[in-house]
């Protein structure tokens, strides 16, 4: 048989995950015990199991195991254990012959940060966030009529609302600069050149063909790439090799006006030089996570017309987590009625 164990602490962090794992388990007909427990059942895993010993395939969310459990699931073949087991634990049960899953990589969630990293792209371009709140206290941004700056030139006219101080209007024509061609930079670099950009990527890392599935010119040194960017995007995850790479100098290349966008992880970059550019509006930005989280309610970053911002929401969709789900009950094998 097949068992399902969730723990809301668990269903906290993943919502509609365990649930969406009950759905593709359903579908084979194969035996399936479901349980959720409450918030204050503090019964260990094989306590929760009406028959521990007949289970054949295990996921279990946020459940407590203990040894006294592991000795108890005796016809145990796969399993997915989120947290993972200690190290002996897992050895004991694969020295048993079960097989233990995790997620081999992060892609589950790559195509909700890639379109959250395009929406806020359009967002920012177009101001959508800034106009939203000031319709809602007056009615100037319905005020059409030409304004003209000190050179001369027009800058607010019949439905216009670029801001010609920073990278504005279409995605189309633009020079898109990414940083990380893996699951999410390929996905937005792909994104972009789709709706007309013309895109570049840098990652020493990654292969060839992650360049190609971004349509994106392969730039071999960061310094170039960012010279001419009018969207600045790093994409990469947060390791030991990866934090501050976008450095100081770095960002003091990229061209005034350049919109920079923050989805994976804020602190690639030398967030004190972003600061200090963005708060002297030498460049816009468009984040949705930060070098400090929540970010304090004074933060000079909140309401400026050259930032917009989201609380760290670009991963954890609906989609995002059946996807987390899926990929893991792709391992299983098929089991016999």
């Amino acid at each position: 048989m097949r068992a399902i164990v969730v723990h809301p602490k668990f269903d906290g962090v993943w919502p509609l995950s365990a649930d969406h794992f009950k759905r593709l388990w359903e579908r084979d007909a194969v035996p399936l015990e479901f349980v959720r427990l409450a918030p204050n059942d503090r019964r260990a895993l094989s306590e929760a199991l009406s028959r521990p010993q007949d289970v054949v395939q295990l996921v279990c969310l946020g459940a407590p195991v203990t040894d006294q459990c592991l000795r108890r699931l005796s016809d145990l073949r796969e399993a997915v254990f989120e947290p993972s087991l200690s190290d002996e634990q897992r050895r004991a049960l694969e020295v048993a012959g079960a097989s233990i899953y995790r997620q081999t990589s992060e892609g589950f969630w790559s195509q909700s940060v890639a379109e959250c990293a395009l929406g806020l792209t359009l967002a920012a371009l177009r101001r959508i966030p800034q106009l939203h709140n000031r319709m809602t206290e007056s009615h100037d941004p319905w005020d059409y009529s030409p304004r003209i700056d000190e050179s001369g030139r027009v800058v607010r006219g019949q439905q216009f609302c670029d801001d010609l101080a920073f990278t504005s209007g279409t995605v189309a024509g633009k020079r898109v600069r990414v940083v990380g061609a893996g699951n999410i930079g390929s996905r937005f670099a792909s994104f972009a050149r789709m709706l007309g950009a013309d895109v570049a990527a840098w990652d020493p890392f990654a292969s060839d063909p992650c360049f190609h599935r971004a349509g994106a010119r392969r730039e071999w040194h960061l310094d170039r790439l960012v010279v001419d960017a009018d969207i600045f995007v790093p994409m990469l995850p947060l390791t030991d090799t990866t934090r501050g790479l976008v450095t100081a100098e770095i960002i003091d290349l990229l061209p005034k006006g350049c919109l920079v966008v923050l989805a994976t992880r804020a602190n690639i970059c030398d967030m004190e030089a972003l600061r200090r550019r963005v708060l002297s509006d030498e460049l816009a930005l468009a984040a949705d996570v930060f070098d400090v989280e929540p970010l304090p309610l004074g933060d000079p970053l909140l309401n400026r017309p050259n930032v917009i911002h989201t609380p760290h929401i670009a991963g954890r969709t609906e989609h995002a987590n059946q996807m987390w789900a899926e990929a893991l009950a792709a391992r299983f094998r098929p089991l016999d009625i």
